[in-house]
């Protein structure tokens, strides 16, 4: 009886390592950089390699066959979130174009512990999550522009999602 109750359910521990590890990340990056505008871009590009490389083990786990339309890719970004940190946005807001569409969290795992001062406004302390889309749909050859917008005080988190353009595959010079 007393080995159940002392068993941690390792997916709770696991976010809250990652919250926990996330924020000593951007603490040690305002402490380096000095100025917001760089640490928000450097928070973006890390994302953005990430993504580059979760793709693929994304792609594997899952066998998912190439997106034909925007809808299929939001589906897609959607499962990832639930894979990679256990959470579940909702899909919606679709643009009348449908080149356009919001992710929204009822909680962001990144600042479930976070007490922002009032000097760091500007700061897009979730960039990291952006820039993670940006670079996995580039790597599936779709181009999009990505960025949170989030009304101080409210409890839903609203990531963006904007399709620029499909990307031309490109083949090294020398290999078929």
């Amino acid at each position: 009886m007393s080995r159940q109750a002392s068993r941690l359910d390792a997916k709770k521990v696991n976010s809250e390592f990652l919250t926990l590890t996330y924020g000593a990340l951007v603490t040690q990056m305002l402490r380096d950089f000095e100025n917001v505008e760089d640490v928000n871009k450097q928070l973006e590009r890390i994302g953005y390699n990430m993504g580059m490389r979760l793709i693929e083990d994304f792609l594997a786990r899952t066998s998912a066959p190439r997106c034909l339309e925007l809808r299929e890719t939001a589906d897609r970004v959607q499962q990832a979130f639930r894979i990679y940190l256990n959470i579940q946005p909702t899909i919606s807001n679709w643009s009348p174009s449908s080149d356009e569409f919001s992710l929204l969290f009822d909680s962001n795992p990144l600042t479930e512990f976070v007490e922002l001062p009032a000097d760091l406004t500007n700061l897009r302390y979730s960039a990291i999550l952006s820039g993670c889309i940006r670079g996995a749909l580039e790597m599936v050859q779709l181009e999009v522009q990505c960025w949170f917008d989030q009304l101080k005080g409210d409890n839903v988190t609203e990531l963006r999602v904007k399709f620029v353009r499909r990307l031309e595959e490109v083949i090294p010079a020398g290999e078929d």
